[in-house]
């Protein structure tokens, strides 16, 4: 049975994408009342960026490219931490999908990164509302894949980890970190890492998110089905489960 169900937050649930490129915008417009020529830096931070964002100091690094590598780094930071759009829109079929899974099963978030970045897009999104857990309130050293962040989720949603299926886009973080506390992980090859391969092996691999959250709702009913089915024929009195 599926009694909750985890999510990561960038590239699986919207594309990350997006929102860097409104960043990177409000970055370059900050360092253009510094003295840094806007679109050329832009230019470098996009282009920094695409070759990994977890690689780090990418703004640093497009400073240099920039032949700029003096510019006080600091307001170019806050700049970035304080960007928050006004909308974001999910992956098609989201925004639908998790209303029709938050009627069966409780729902949440685990997500790396800074919380008030995290939160901003979170708004954005319209999806604050959900249990959220910021692996970096609990330290940088516990981002997943490690088990703290996903071990808080379960222990706020009230669900084990047996019943429970984690839903993300990388391979190394995400279906490692959930298959490492005992859930379920199912990968969506979206986003930045959409060419990975399965290592480790997912639960279930799919396109995209839409498609996972029909696989979930689909595995819900039918195991839903199957247990109303074996108290009718068993007579069976064993106590219903909270989703039954």
């Amino acid at each position: 049975m599926i009694g909750a169900v985890l999510f990561d937050l960038d590239d699986t649930l919207y594309p990350q994408s997006a929102w860097l490129d409104g960043a990177w915008h409000a970055v370059a417009a900050r360092a253009a009342e510094i003295g840094v020529r806007a679109a050329p830096f832009a230019d470098a931070l996009r282009t920094i960026a695409a070759q990994g964002t977890d690689q780090g100091r990418i703004i640093d690094r497009a400073l240099a490219w920039c032949g700029a590598p003096d510019v006080p780094v600091a307001p170019l930071v806050d700049a970035f931490r304080s960007y928050a759009p006004e909308e974001l829109e999910p992956y098609p079929g989201v925004r639908d999908g998790l209303e029709k899974l938050a009627r069966r099963v409780p729902l949440g978030i685990v997500t790396d990164g800074d919380p008030l970045v995290q939160q901003a897009k979170l708004r954005a999104l319209g999806f604050d509302t959900m249990v959220v857990v910021f692996s970096d309130e609990l330290g940088r050293e516990h981002r997943k894949p490690d088990p703290a962040p996903f071990e808080q989720a379960l222990a706020t949603l009230g669900a084990t980890a047996r019943e429970t299926v984690f839903v993300g886009d990388r391979p190394e973080k995400d279906i490692a970190g959930a298959i490492s506390v005992g859930m379920r992980a199912v990968r969506v090859r979206t986003g930045e890492y959409a060419a990975r391969p399965d290592d480790p092996a997912p639960w279930a691999s799919v396109a995209n998110t839409e498609n996972a959250i029909a696989l979930l709702c689909a595995e819900h009913s039918a195991r839903h089905a199957q247990g109303a089915g074996d108290g009718v024929v068993t007579g069976s009195s064993r106590s219903a489960g909270p989703y039954q």
